[in-house]
């Protein structure tokens, strides 16, 4: 069973800064994608940035140029390193792998941005 635990959620002030670590219990390279999703409270989830297997990242408009999905391979971690953070930003905040059989999720961690 693939396991994947995030950690660095926070309570933080409008423009401050967050990192969030993603570790999974397999190899990431084995993987179509890891990806960084969202929630926030009465809204539906969805897709915040994603890397690929072949390292290729994809982020949504929102957040182009204030947040960077990185990895290291060796530990089985993506990171989502969120810069200028927003009110609008405040959500659960999960992370994801793609496999060719089904997708795994996190249990999520929480990020509040004040104002």
């Amino acid at each position: 069973q693939v396991q994947l635990v995030e950690s660095g959620g926070g309570l933080v002030q409008a423009g401050g800064s967050l990192r969030l670590s993603c570790v999974a219990s397999i190899k990431i390279l084995s993987v179509n994608a890891m990806g960084w999703h969202r929630q926030a409270p009465g809204k539906q989830r969805e897709l915040v940035a994603d890397v690929t297997g072949g390292g290729g990242t994809g982020y949504t408009d929102a957040v182009k140029g204030r947040f960077t999905i990185s990895r290291d391979i060796a530990k089985n971690t993506v990171y989502l390193q969120m810069n200028s953070l927003k009110p609008d930003d405040t959500a659960v905040y999960y992370c994801n792998a793609n496999t060719r059989n089904r997708d795994y999720w996190g249990k999520g961690t929480l990020v509040t941005v004040s104002s």
